[in-house]
């Protein structure tokens, strides 16, 4: 390897892919998924060089294992079980269910398949492999450094001054610029400010004893697509039911938008409602999401103030002051804020994802409230994912 391993500790992964797991290894263990990597940023383009450095930290990655305080850790997550634990003591990432190539345009060619239940757990390591190792390669490291400290100095000033009052949760590792910068990030906003409520980040939530944060994201809704006993535009209506049954409210913000929001809305009834603690906001105006979610809720004569939006989509500090200043009388307000802490640089940000896109050889895909987030392998698929949501949006009326 040109640098040294980027990931280091298995715990260095987002705390919903653990939430998550948890289901899958208790549920539905026997899928098999295939995940794949795209950069939507227009013009990046990724060398033979780059692709090496990024085949030897997965090498690398693929010899770790969980400690023994890493599992202690774990253990003490009220909502993650012994069973499961004991299986993660058993568990590492394989190198077999893992392909990374170049494409001749020089996008990166990056898949992974497997056991659903293990291949999922890749994507946020091989997100942070993928983003230090091009931005190492492309630019100078010292120099990104000294911009996202600037940076950061700037929001810290904010946050004291009072012009930033909201309180977040650092939700950066997939798209960081590295570990030791997200570290160094948290760390100073832990000392500096009194904003810092938590992060996604299991690895640094342990390392300053500061809560872990995170429930579930849109590949456990998109997994049911591939269960062929459930009808497709019924998918979110199951996995809010296995997920409340496993966690019995104990971890309960609900993702809407893998469906669209409207679909959400039909399955999340007033049982729905008091089950779960809140909602969390991936596309679409927040705003007019905000509106709808409050809206849903007195439909049901529930107290609004008891329940949190929480917001999470491509969010900057001067977005997030405003939402939290428009919504705060109505309803707890959260934040998860990501590439623009741990990746702020001066330099713009790869915008890279690795999505679940085969259940069981079927293919699955988020709709999200605006069209330009989805992706899909098969065309003819994702049309027909439209027209039974759309069906059943008709069909049930309003």
């Amino acid at each position: 390897m040109r640098f040294r391993p980027i990931v280091t500790s298995l715990l260095d992964t987002d705390l919903y892919k653990f939430n998550m797991n948890q289901v899958i290894f208790h549920k539905h263990n026997d899928l098999l998924g295939e995940y794949i990597f795209k950069c939507r940023n227009h013009g990046v383009v990724f060398t033979e060089e780059m692709v090496k450095e990024i085949n030897e930290q997965i090498d690398s990655l693929c010899r770790l294992r969980f400690r023994s305080e890493e599992l202690e850790y774990l253990r003490s997550i009220r909502f993650l079980k012994p069973d499961y634990i004991e299986f993660l003591r058993l568990w590492h990432p394989m190198r077999d269910y893992v392909t990374c190539g170049l494409m001749p345009n020089g996008e990166l060619n990056l898949k992974v398949k497997g056991p659903l239940f293990s291949a999922m757990q890749f994507e946020i390591y091989l997100l942070e492999i993928v983003n230090e190792v091009y931005f190492r390669f492309t630019y100078d490291y010292d120099t990104l450094i000294a911009g996202a400290r600037e940076r950061l100095e700037e929001k810290i000033k904010k946050f004291n001054d009072g012009a930033y009052a909201f309180k977040f949760a650092e939700f950066g590792c997939r798209r960081r610029l590295s570990l030791e910068w997200e570290d160094e990030m948290v760390a100073s906003l832990l000392k500096r400010t009194h904003n810092l409520v938590g992060t996604s980040n299991v690895y640094l939530a342990k390392k300053y004893g500061i809560t872990p944060i995170g429930t579930y994201a849109h590949e456990f809704v998109q997994m049911y697509q591939g269960i062929p006993t459930i009808p497709l535009a019924y998918t979110n209506a199951i996995a809010l039911r296995d997920w409340y049954d496993e966690y019995k409210g104990d971890n309960g913000t609900a993702l809407t938008d893998t469906l669209t929001t409207d679909l959400f809305l039909r399955d999340f009834d007033r049982s729905m409602c008091n089950n779960f603690t809140g909602v969390r906001h991936d596309s679409g105006d927040p705003y007019e999401w905000g509106e709808k979610i409050l809206s849903h809720y007195r439909r049901y004569d529930i107290d609004t103030h008891t329940k949190t939006l929480l917001f999470s989509d491509s969010l900057t500090c001067e977005k997030a002051e405003a939402l939290y200043q428009y919504f705060k009388g109505q309803a707890r307000v959260a934040f998860g804020i990501g590439t623009h802490f741990s990746n702020d640089t001066g330099v713009e940000a790869l915008n890279i994802v690795i999505k679940l896109q085969y259940v069981g050889g079927n293919p699955v895909a988020k709709l999200s409230d605006v069209p330009g987030k989805m992706m899909c392998q098969d065309p003819d698929y994702a049309d027909y994912l439209h027209r039974a949501v759309e069906f059943r949006l008709k069909s049930e009326g309003k």
